[in-house]
């Protein structure tokens, strides 16, 4: 994940900028950059690479400035090279950008007609000439960005400098996590807690659509609708930890609702945005039209993100996947076509039976690849190819953020597949790829849901079994809504295909139970009502998780509907996890359960 750090300080802040992005490393990033002002303009200096080359670059050129900000950036739009590092600036105004701007292109188009010129391939630019333009259009620093953030379309944490303004600094977020941090006449901007551990304590989380003015005595946050906005000030633990709760009861909800801004940060990993098209971060060492068969490994959350994925490849690139559990596929000694591709998926890179597959699937002379959240963990050491999902650190044992990034490196993984096979045309690539950019914005939007789901959740606690149904690629995450549950509220749950329901678990339908319907409004739609009408015909409880169209459709059926945005079907998994995580947590945390550290279970599964 990028990181963000701005300083209102009095005295010169440059090296301070530096230390506190040191404590952003962990995130992972390609290049990093500061911008201060000294006197009547602002100065910058960027590297590609690791920290140390900005600080080589600033001892060899110092920069005074009492104000500043800092970011390390993993390359999104535009390669990891020095013109596209943050700070992006015009004469009059910089910006540090975490986050994708969907509708850069537009605006960039719109914005070169008025004479802006373009110094990189980055959406973040955008944001600088933008603003730019309404402050040459005579508005304040404080009304160009009023005016310029309800025109950006996507997610994104931003802090922000002026011209001759030494005593001024402005945030925003939407989908981006981004905090305001409290001095003795200095005031900060981080992306979290722990960029800003060595300047200060005291913090201030902004909440989702929140913008911030600073100076150097206080902040004023505006919510919205424009009102200024009260938000909490409290004391942070970071210093001592590696990374704190936020403003969150649990490790769980953070994670939960830092999707937006790591799924974008993942996917802009591996699509060319600009060009609307897949673009992997390194080449495959094998030809997927030389690919007779996937299989795909992992366990648990893991497993099922590899399920979803299974309908992905067969339907997009025509590859028939076989899935297996880890702990069984290596023992039940299957035959194998050398030269094949198996894939393997873990969070953690160490999962012990995982880890015994791959070598397994090496030993056949199959090509291995794993998708994997540690750059530097035993599976990904020991794979043919590397595809690194950006999560960050997942604190909570119950996957959210993980398993969502890990849906999008296997989604673009199938379309590049597709590609390569002759089954996708250019064209269906950039309609697949259009949709996988939205996603954290339709995040975002799932996310406006939770206080719905904590209120069913009330009920859900006083259950002893609940069933999830989909068809689909909405069965695997039946599967893994109902794994949530159990891990986390130790109530008893299953997950079915809807199609299975008359072989069986229908049986166990009562007006005690409730019954999570999992359905878009896709081509199985229909028959999947069919199978809900058939619960609701015997007295269960149905919660329905649809889009509006649906809503409008069976919502009489239901106790209640958990209504997300209209989406293209294909990805729907990656957005209907978000009430699925949700409803998970909020049942727990009533239940009073230990939520990030479940019984009987840990984070990395490393014996077998």
């Amino acid at each position: 994940m990028c990181g963000i750090v701005g300083i209102l300080g009095r005295g010169p802040v440059a090296d301070r900028l530096i230390d506190s992005l040191k404590r952003l490393e962990y995130r992972g990033y390609d290049s990093a950059g500061i911008g201060t002002l000294k006197g009547n303009h602002i100065e910058l200096r960027r590297a590609e690479g690791k920290l140390r080359n900005l600080e080589t670059r600033v001892r060899c050129h110092p920069l005074s400035g009492h104000v500043g900000i800092g970011h390390t950036r993993w390359a999104t739009h535009g390669k990891p090279t020095e013109h596209n590092a943050h700070p992006h600036a015009t004469d009059n105004v910089a910006v540090v950008h975490n986050g994708i701007i969907e509708n850069f292109r537009e605006l960039r188009a719109e914005l070169k007609q008025h004479g802006a010129c373009f110094a990189s391939e980055t959406d973040t630019e955008v944001v600088a000439h933008l603003i730019d333009s309404y402050l040459k259009n005579g508005c304040s620093p404080q009304d160009a960005v009023k005016a310029s953030l309800p025109r950006l379309v996507g997610a994104f944490a931003l802090a922000i400098l002026f011209k001759g303004q030494h005593d001024l600094m402005i945030g925003a977020r939407k989908g981006s996590p981004l905090a305001i941090g409290h001095g003795e006449g200095e005031m900060y901007l981080g992306s979290d807690a722990i960029a800003l551990a060595p300047l200060t304590d005291l913090i201030t989380y902004l909440e989702d659509g929140d913008w911030a003015v600073l100076n150097r005595n206080f902040a004023v946050v505006y919510d919205t609708q424009g009102t200024v906005a009260r938000r909490e000030v409290v004391k942070s633990a970071t210093s001592s930890v590696l990374v704190d709760k936020a403003n969150y009861r649990h490790f769980m909800a953070k994670e939960i609702h830092e999707q937006p801004e790591v799924i974008g940060q993942t996917l802009a990993h591996y699509v060319d945005i600009a060009n609307e098209s897949v673009a992997l971060p390194q080449e495959l060492p094998f030809n997927f039209n030389e690919i007779g068969h996937i299989s795909i490994t992992a366990c648990g959350t893991a497993g099922y993100a590899g399920h979803i994925a299974k309908y992905w490849f067969e339907r997009l690139a025509r590859l028939p996947v076989e899935l297996d559990v880890a702990s069984e596929f290596r023992y039940r000694e299957a035959p194998m076509r050398k030269g094949d591709l198996a894939v393997f998926i873990s969070q953690s890179g160490e999962t012990a039976d995982t880890l015994a597959a791959l070598r397994y699937a090496k030993s056949q002379g199959l090509h291995t690849l794993s998708i994997v959240n540690v750059q530097s963990s035993t599976i990904a050491r020991e794979s043919g190819t590397v595809l690194q999902t950006l999560a960050g650190p997942e604190i909570g044992v119950a996957s959210t953020k993980a398993f969502t990034c890990q849906l999008v490196v296997l989604a673009a993984l199938a379309v590049a597949a597709g590609k390569a096979r002759g089954e996708l045309s250019e064209s269906d690539e950039i309609d697949l790829v259009r949709a996988l950019i939205e996603i954290p914005r339709l995040v975002t939007a799932a996310l406006a849901s939770e206080p719905q789901i904590e209120k069913l959740a009330r009920d859900i606690a006083k259950s002893r079994d609940v069933l999830y149904l989909g068809r689909g690629t909405s069965f695997p995450l039946a599967l893994e809504g109902a794994l949530k549950l159990k891990e986390i509220s130790y109530i008893h749950a299953a997950g079915y295909a809807a199609g299975e329901l008359k072989h069986g678990p229908i049986a166990l339908v009562d007006e005690s139970v409730p019954v999570i319907v999992i359905a878009p409004c896709d081509r199985l739609f229909e028959k999947t009502i069919s199978n809900m009408q058939e619960v609701a015909a015997r007295g269960g409880k149905i919660i329905l998780i649809t889009d509006a169209s649906g809503a409008a459709e069976v919502s009489k059926d239901a106790l209640a509907t958990i209504v997300l945005p209209k989406m293209g079907t294909t990805f729907t998994p990656i957005v209907y996890a978000i009430p699925v995580q949700l409803l998970a947590y909020h049942t727990a945390s009533l239940m009073g359960t230990d939520v990030d550290q479940p019984r009987n279970l840990a984070k990395s599964v490393t014996v077998e």
